[in-house]
């Protein structure tokens, strides 16, 4: 049976994708092809999975005014609509999954024009707009969470979880000690502000830097943002710290095949709140200072912290909270405790559905066309 996923440009939505076609793979030997951007996340990590990769032109769904809007609406969106519809009359497949934000608008516009059966999944709290739209012709809306979302059509809609790829939850935090020279009896701190990094995160850990690098080890992936100029930033602070400091911090712009060492060794998580980072934390049970981007599609980043937190998974620290003594003063509180840290790592691990991929994968399976 042929599948294509179609989705990316975050990721959150890769990471989902790539989880369920190991599902689709393991389940029932399917042939999936994926639809992506050119410089999404997916364009670097689909390929390196051995999955058929094929990109499009894609626009992005702003709801503030843009410049660039107008060569989306105009140009990009439809062009992307067309080149799907041409890929999908080729591969003729027997369902498109569609993982959510802009990417996988325009395959799922093709895919309804050509009568192939669509499975989308939502991965935060808060619908997306994209997902909104496709939620209307879609056969199956697969939920991370429950939601009373009325846009949603109920008799459509079903609560799967949040895949998660199987390699993260393989990680061995002595590798990851070996990798970085950091000392397993000390507490390890990984930051991060997801695939691109968060310009107000790292300038904050910069900023008391050395006075974390008193309580515990770091791994930082900072992103590699040219305009903010982060990294080097970051690197020209940590070469002004004394030799023994120096030893505790690991500045990365990205973590690919690491990451589930840097997960299996983290014991505290500083990071935004989008989709994919959350669902990592869950499912993997490592407690988490959340700081939500601000008005993220909804603030849907606040949104998914809340659902950790109200379960004492974690701590959502808004933006205009964000100091460098407020989160200093958190993490010595949450390092300072271990066993209370590694009760949070549990209720945080509550929220997971850990067969998500696998539940999807059946999803997919029934209501693809013979």
């Amino acid at each position: 049976m042929r599948i294509v996923i179609a989705g990316g440009g975050t990721g959150g939505h890769t990471s989902a994708g790539l989880a369920v076609m190991e599902a689709l793979r393991e389940r029932g030997g399917a042939d999936v092809h994926w639809i992506g951007s050119r410089s999404g996340v997916e364009a670097r990590r689909v390929p390196a999975a051995g999955v058929a990769f094929h990109t499009i032109a894609t626009g992005k769904l702003r709801r503030y005014w843009d410049w660039q809007n107008v060569p989306d609406l105009l140009w990009r969106a439809p062009a992307g609509v067309v080149q799907s519809w041409r890929l999908l009359r080729r591969l003729r497949p027997a369902l498109l999954f569609a993982t959510g934000g802009f990417v996988a608008l325009p395959p799922a516009l093709a895919a309804r024009a050509l009568g192939i059966p669509i499975v989308v999944h939502e991965q935060t709290a808060i619908p997306g707009l994209a997902n909104r739209i496709v939620a209307r012709f879609a056969q199956r809306i697969a939920l991370s969470f429950p939601t009373s979302d009325s846009s949603l059509p109920a008799d459509r809609t079903i609560v799967t979880g949040n895949p998660l790829r199987a390699e993260l939850s393989a990680g061995s935090r002595e590798a990851a000690c070996r990798r970085f020279g950091f000392d397993p009896a000390l507490p390890i701190v990984y930051v991060t502000g997801g695939a691109q990094g968060s310009h107000r995160i790292n300038r904050t850990v910069g900023e008391i830097l050395e006075r974390l690098l008193a309580l515990c080890q770091i791994i930082h992936q900072c992103g590699d943002n040219v305009e903010t100029g982060d990294h080097a930033w970051l690197a020209s602070r940590a070469q002004s710290l004394p030799g023994e400091r120096q030893g505790r911090y690991a500045l990365l712009t990205y973590v690919g095949a690491e990451l589930g060492d840097v997960y299996a060794a983290a014991d505290l998580i500083v990071s935004r709140s989008g989709a994919g980072t959350v669902n990592e934390c869950v499912n993997l049970g490592k407690p988490a200072i959340y700081i939500p981007l601000p008005g993220a599609s909804g603030d849907e980043q606040t949104a998914n912290a809340r659902l950790v937190a109200t379960a004492g998974g974690g701590v959502l620290l808004p933006q205009a909270d964000l100091t460098g003594s407020a989160l200093l003063d958190l993490v010595r509180k949450l390092i300072g405790d271990r066993d209370s840290l590694r009760a949070m790592g549990e209720r945080a691990r509550s929220v997971a559905v850990p067969d998500a991929a696998a539940r999807i994968a059946r999803v997919i399976f029934d209501t693809a066309r013979p």
